[in-house]
């Protein structure tokens, strides 16, 4: 699951109130961290892609999203495989039935988490965690936000938000990753605070896989 740690800082921030593309950058990223204080949960459907490599092939994969804080989420691919990634607060689960095996382990703790984990427990500061600038847009028509994390992470480098200028609803997130490879995920049927239920994130071990939990078998 560590691509998807970097996306999650402004997963939650699906629509501003009124336009403030016109800002600066820091102003704008204040304004979506207090946008996202007000999000309790969503639901989206996505398409990401993924470029990198020495010939930098691409990968293009589609799916749904849930998230509720704190700490809740739940990431189902259907195409070109199913593959489902859950958090329900305390552990996390990564399950590709093809390979007829899941991986458990625990959520981190604040001291051990990445910033971006931080902002789906409620726990983070955008304009203190990351640097703003504006950076080019990976969907056309939209304004681009770069986010620069204050302190080192090791999963990526960098996040761009691609911000409706007028309603300022999120379109697409993009991160670098620290081989050069970029993940950008594009949002669609995007709905925030529909009382999302915590059922919706209990995952249940499917019969005859393997589950290995913190790297060893059980």
């Amino acid at each position: 699951m560590r691509f998807l740690s970097a996306f999650i800082v402004l997963l939650a921030l699906p629509v501003m109130g009124t336009a403030q593309t016109g800002q600066n950058p820091e102003a704008l990223a204040k304004a979506l961290q207090a946008r996202y204080q007000n999000v309790r949960d969503f639901t989206a459907d996505f398409v990401q892609t993924y470029r990198g490599g020495v010939l930098r092939t691409e990968t293009r994969e589609r799916g749904t999203v849930a998230v509720k804080k704190p700490g809740r989420m739940r990431w189902i691919y259907t195409s070109p495989e199913r593959k489902e990634f859950v958090s329900d607060g305390q552990k996390m689960y990564s399950y590709i039935p093809e390979d007829r095996q899941v991986m458990v382990s625990d959520v981190p703790a604040d001291n051990e988490a990445p910033t971006p984990v931080l902002f789906l427990a409620g726990k983070g500061d955008l304009v203190k965690d990351f640097t703003a600038t504006t950076a080019p847009s990976p969907v056309s028509g939209s304004v681009g936000l770069k986010l620069t994390p204050r302190r080192s992470e090791p999963e990526y480098e960098y996040l761009i938000v691609a911000v409706d200028p007028e309603t300022l609803q999120i379109r697409a997130l993009t991160t670098r990753d620290r081989q050069g490879g970029e993940s950008t995920l594009r949002f669609e049927n995007l709905q925030e605070n529909k009382g999302i239920s915590d059922k919706d994130f209990a995952f249940r071990i499917p019969r005859g896989v393997d589950v290995i939990t913190d790297g060893k078998p059980n």
